[in-house]
């Protein structure tokens, strides 16, 4: 009688995590490298344009340089997220000149002033890189899916330092409500590898210390919800706005480099007429204001003007960064007239606009447990869960997918409005 190999006798779990042990620590570490360089390059970006100002004035020139880029390197129709999200349920390939592209992409945007934030590029980075690496490896085709997903939790595990939503935003974004078990601990191991690496390259988590949290009540609870349905109304608003300035551009500038380069200009000319650089690049300090109680009242739909204008020309790096700035800034400005202390509001902004926009509460529960410290988990639960059901179909993402309904028990299956 044949032998059976030891192999054949384990049980799948046994056989699972010894096959994706090695692979996600490969992966992990791999992707932790590329996201700290690119961590670092986006922060020496940012310090030299706050060093220089006049550095704004390369807006243009680099509007055009980066449709430029993206030709060179063989991507004339830009791919971006999308293409990753629908590679996970589809056999739809990430190239991975995609990576270099990005990379050079947002650093460009971040250099010269356009506001727009690092997730984009990292799960672009991620999902390029880890899909070339299961090439690589001679994966199946259902394990370039979860190495896929392995790399987008690494680079944004390395880039914000948020390990555990690192590790299921990248499941969770890609079909709202359904998660890929096998996927877990994969995108767990690969996660907490890029947190390991990036603290080695020195690169502290993304953290917030509130000032004041509201002890709970039904009158809090009550005015979480309230939040949650204000905030909903951002996230909708946000991804409008996003969604419309991309189609104008088309429209009327069907050029890339054209497109680039006046957008490039308009965001020059709202940056001068401002008068200030607070809404270009990313605006991490003036999420850290917003938290800290203080910031401008209509800072958030000046940030959103901003950013539209920038992602909407063709600029590269994503959204997520400028969605905190935006919620954080409604959320401050908004919490005191419900009742709500200014810094909690902010925090809880930040959260549930992030949670409209991407549809994912989950991931954002646990990114207010992982940037908050566990402060007001059950008010942040219900604010998020609040907007989650009020923002309704849209976000940021076309391909993601909505398998069942929001309000009811039931299949519908579509994509993100």
């Amino acid at each position: 009688m044949k032998e059976i190999p030891i192999w054949k006798e384990m049980s799948p779990g046994f056989r699972s995590l010894i096959k994706w042990v090695p692979i996600t620590i490969l992966t992990g570490s791999l992707l932790g490298l590329v996201g700290s360089a690119f961590h670092h390059v986006i922060d020496l970006a940012t310090r030299l344009r706050g060093q220089h100002p006049w550095f704004i004035w390369f807006l243009p020139a680099a509007g055009g340089l980066i449709p430029l880029l993206y030709k060179k390197l063989g991507l004339e129709k830009d791919p971006g997220t999308n293409v990753v999200i629908r590679s996970v349920y589809t056999d739809d390939n990430i190239p991975f000149r995609l990576a270099p592209a990005i990379f050079l992409g947002a650093m460009l945007s971040h250099f010269s002033g356009a506001s727009c934030g690092r997730e984009g590029a990292a799960l672009q980075l991620g999902g390029s890189i880890a899909s070339s690496l299961g090439k690589l490896l001679h994966l199946s085709k259902k394990d370039l899916v979860i190495i896929t997903m392995c790399g987008m939790s690494a680079t944004f595990s390395a880039l914000f330092g948020t390990p555990l939503t690192a590790a299921l935003f990248p499941i969770e974004v890609v079909s709202v409500g359904v998660v890929h078990p096998s996927a877990l601990l994969p995108c767990l191991l690969s996660s907490l590898t890029g947190f390991a690496v990036a603290g080695l390259c020195h690169i502290k988590p993304t953290a917030f210390s509130l000032s004041l949290v509201p002890e709970l009540s039904l009158l809090t609870l009550l005015q979480a919800m309230v939040l949650g349905i204000l905030c909903a109304a951002v996230a909708i608003l946000f991804c409008t706005t996003m969604h419309s300035a991309a189609s104008l551009y088309q429209k009327y500038l069907p050029h890339p480099l054209l497109r680039g380069m006046v957008g490039g200009a308009l965001v020059l000319a709202l940056t001068l007429l401002v008068g200030n650089q607070n809404y270009n690049g990313a605006g991490m300090f003036m999420v850290e204001a917003a938290i800290a109680g203080s910031i401008f009242t209509g800072a958030f739909l000046l940030k959103l003007l901003f950013t539209a204008l920038s992602l909407g020309a063709g600029f590269k790096g994503g959204e997520i960064v400028p969605v905190f700035f935006v919620g954080a800034a409604f959320g401050c400005v908004a919490a005191p007239l419900i009742g709500l202390p200014a810094s909690f509001g902010a925090a809880a902004g930040l959260i549930a606009v992030f949670c409209g926009v991407v549809n994912c509460p989950m991931a954002s529960f646990l990114l207010a447990l992982e940037l908050f410290g566990g402060q007001g988990m059950i008010l942040f639960a219900v604010t998020v869960t609040t907007s989650h059901l009020m923002s309704g179909y849209i976000g940021l993402y076309h391909d993601q997918r909505m398998p069942y309904s929001k309000y009811l028990p039931e299949f519908i299956n579509q994509t993100a409005k």
